[in-house]
């Protein structure tokens, strides 16, 4: 049986990830797996994936310079949650599928999200940087009054999916009220297992404490989070956004803070990245910036890979793929 071709496409080191990925399809055998770094020369590229029908890759502009001119992909697997780089319409029309990685990071990233309300409640940045420099706890900013428990307080999630069906699971359990809006209408079973209650986008925003987004960054949701959201919040409300930088309007966001229409911002993302180091969000108060590290646990990288290997070994098999992303 002939085995189907995979191409494995992303950053230093390959090698490592190329045998972890050798190492899952070696039960099956179904597939032969080569590999390129992503920052080739993308004809370089296109000469060692040449007959290859997925490709397993990262969600990164350069990948849309070599996947059109590979004759025959059946599908583009990432091992990111976004495929917002992606030419998903170009390579669609080529016969192309594009997927994501199936919620391999969903938990490390609602954990993530969580850990920003909470750095931010408790001051834990001010804290760990207080000790470093020898200042004990001199040095926190703000008064007791502001420092807060997530007890009785609305958690607003923005999209209930793989990562914000976590973030909820986990806060319901914390004595929190948690609300969600999303687009897709979810059976009653998956809503109930969550612990949230379905509000309007409008209703969620003007009473949530915190408000958690959870999307993919597209035509639509693009800066979906702008002035008009900032002003119908609570004052006292806080903004956390682990998915894609231009969800949010920065310079509205800025401004907001600044205004004091909310009180603080959790960020593991940021509209340019990495953000420039005069970006005001960096000193502002009450604001909380990660490098767009919030999958930034091992159990992320091995459930990509083993996502990546089962939607190769569907392709091999004429089977459809899973967790396709459609254009939008």
């Amino acid at each position: 049986m002939n085995k189907t071709k995979v191409a494995l496409v992303t950053r230093q080191p390959i090698d490592v990830r190329l045998a972890a990925l050798k190492k899952i399809s070696a039960k099956k055998d179904l597939l032969e797996i080569v590999s390129a770094d992503v920052l080739q020369n993308p004809d370089e590229i296109i000469t060692k994936c040449s007959g290859a029908e997925v490709l397993i890759t990262i969600n990164t502009d350069p990948v849309n310079a070599f996947a059109s001119k590979l004759p025959g992909l059946k599908l583009l697997q990432t091992f990111s949650a976004g495929t917002d780089r992606l030419d998903k319409e170009g390579l669609l029309s080529q016969g192309t599928k594009v997927a994501n990685n199936g919620g391999a990071n969903s938990v490390a990233v609602a954990e993530h999200a969580i850990m920003l309300m909470l750095t931010i409640n408790h001051k834990f940045d001010e804290q760990i940087e207080s000790v470093k420099k020898g200042n004990w706890a001199n040095d926190i900013t703000g008064p007791l009054s502001e420092a807060t428990s997530l007890v009785g307080k609305q958690v607003g999630i923005i999209g209930l999916g793989r990562i914000g069906s976590r973030v909820a699971k986990r806060l319901s359990a914390w004595e929190c009220t948690v609300a969600y809006y999303d687009t897709v209408d979810f059976d009653s079973e998956y809503e109930t297992s969550t612990g949230a209650k379905r509000l309007s986008l409008e209703e969620l925003v003007s009473t949530s404490d915190y408000i958690s987004l959870h999307v993919p960054l597209d035509r639509v949701t693009h800066h979906m989070f702008g002035t008009e959201q900032f002003k119908a919040m609570k004052k006292s409300a806080v903004l956390i956004n682990t998915c894609r930088g231009s969800v949010v309007d920065e310079q509205a966001l800025i401004e907001a803070l600044k205004n004091k229409e909310i009180w603080g911002a959790g960020l593991d993302v940021t509209e340019i990245e990495p953000t420039p180091l005069n970006n005001p969000l960096i000193t502002m108060p009450n604001v909380v910036i990660t490098p767009h590290q919030a999958t930034r646990v091992i159990q992320s990288e091995w459930n990509a890979d083993m996502n990546a290997i089962e939607n190769a070994e569907r392709i091999a098999l004429n089977l459809e793929p899973y967790w396709v992303v459609d254009p939008v």
